[in-house]
């Protein structure tokens, strides 16, 4: 029997792919939950065979699970599922070793080919996402800069970020300035949209 950790924090989306996958004999969905924190916690004490997550979720993401799951070096297979073809998520799913990287809109049958692939020790890719993984773009940002427009997202001020980061205000503004310059954009607002779509945030 195949046991699975279903993080997904959209309630349907989760309460069918449950349903979906209960109908398969080897395949036994031990625990669904709507967020990373929780998803952490059940991964500890359960230690599924594998871990199917979604990208976005709040307290820990899919991929800062993955990290962690990694880092535990715990035995879950990691799958991580997505709405998202962005090559820069795609590449951190790589970096974090996952067996699997699914697009939502797959069929059903393929998730649960691919639960069986993985389960043997095969990785697999959405076909849609292969050719991503020969486009890596390099993320022109440096750690500091990333931080800082991680904080912009989260809505904080260049005084809240300062004291966060226990910098200046000016030193904040400069990161700010550069990440603009590198990234071809004229506000932090636009950095933060588009370094957060091509997966560096």
């Amino acid at each position: 029997m195949i046991r699975i950790l279903l993080a997904e924090d959209q309630q349907m989306l989760r309460g069918a792919l449950t349903s979906l996958l209960s109908f398969e004999n080897d395949i036994e969905v031990i625990a669904e939950v709507s967020d990373g924190q929780k998803a952490w916690q059940c991964i500890q004490s359960d230690v599924p065979d594998v871990c199917i997550l979604d990208i976005e979720m709040p307290n820990l993401t899919g991929l800062e699970l993955a990290e962690k799951i990694k880092n535990a070096k715990l035995p879950c297979k990691v799958m991580i599922v997505t709405t998202f073809a962005r090559p820069g998520y795609l590449q951190k799913a790589m970096d974090c070793e996952v067996h699997g990287y699914l697009l939502k809109d797959e069929p059903i049958d393929y998730l649960i080919e691919t639960i069986r692939k993985v389960m043997n020790g095969e990785k697999v890719v959405s076909r849609d996402l292969a050719a991503t993984l020969f486009m890596k773009e390099q993320n022109p940002l440096n750690e500091r800069e990333i931080a800082v427009l991680q904080l912009v997202k989260e809505g904080f001020t260049t005084g809240e970020i300062s004291k966060k980061l226990f910098l200046t205000k000016g030193t904040i503004r400069n990161y700010l300035s550069t990440s603009i310059q590198k990234l071809h954009v004229e506000s932090r607002q636009q950095a933060v949209q588009i370094a957060n779509d091509k997966g560096w945030l």
